[in-house]
């Protein structure tokens, strides 16, 4: 039998989808294995969670001034050190540079709070609301060179109530990315889901014109 995928989280604060996907894993509902978590942060909450699972973390903090190049090539060498098949951005608040990127790319994936392609950046609950759109969610995708524009793969939605306020909305989101990135990451792990160079990512050897919703596959 082939060694279990290789699941490596960087996040920089309180580590929500990193707590799902813990989750997961104990409840034997993972394809692979987390193998570690890098933060940006020195104190970022996340790490504990890392912590009392047994997970091992690193922390790698930007110096003052530094370029982010410098700082994605000390990235690079903690990354070296789990030796991931995939890199999961779990609210991991950095632009990650060009170089960086392409060196990680079909093996680098984001969640996002937001149907993209619309609302991308921050602030997508309230961006939502103000356009009245009567649907919201979160994205699981590729990640690419540009902000939140890589190919995705996977789509959870929530409907907007006619009074929902932005900290409500985000609320109800949150808990379809607890459910969406598992069943993302699952379908990458196993293979369903590849990147294709050049071209539209593929689902079981077909390209995929649109992103796959949360419930087509199982956890």
């Amino acid at each position: 039998m082939s060694a279990p995928q290789r699941l490596l989280v960087l996040i920089s604060g309180r580590g929500s989808n990193l707590g799902a996907l813990i989750a997961a894993q104990q409840a034997g509902l993972l394809a692979g294995k987390i193998v570690g978590v890098i933060s940006n942060r020195a104190h970022a909450a996340g790490l504990a969670l890392a912590h009392a699972a047994g997970i091992p973390s690193k922390t790698v903090v930007a110096n003052p001034n530094e370029p982010r190049e410098q700082y994605d090539h000390r990235l690079d060498q903690a990354i070296l050190d789990f030796a991931p098949d995939w890199i999961a951005l779990a609210g991991f608040m950095r632009i990650l540079s060009t170089d960086f990127v392409l060196r990680h790319q079909g093996h680098l994936i984001n969640i996002h709070p937001s149907l993209l392609p619309a609302f991308k950046g921050l602030h997508t609950h309230q961006a939502a609301l103000d356009a009245s759109v009567t649907e919201h969610g979160a994205s699981v995708h590729f990640v690419t060179p540009e902000l939140d524009d890589g190919p995705v793969i996977m789509q959870a939605r929530v409907a907007v109530q006619p009074d929902d306020t932005a900290p409500e909305l985000a609320a109800r989101v949150l808990l379809e990315e607890h459910r969406l990135y598992p069943a993302a990451i699952n379908a990458l792990m196993r293979g369903e889901i590849q990147w294709t160079p050049g071209h539209l990512p593929s689902y079981r050897g077909q390209r995929m014109l649109k992103p796959l919703p949360l419930d087509a596959l199982d956890t």
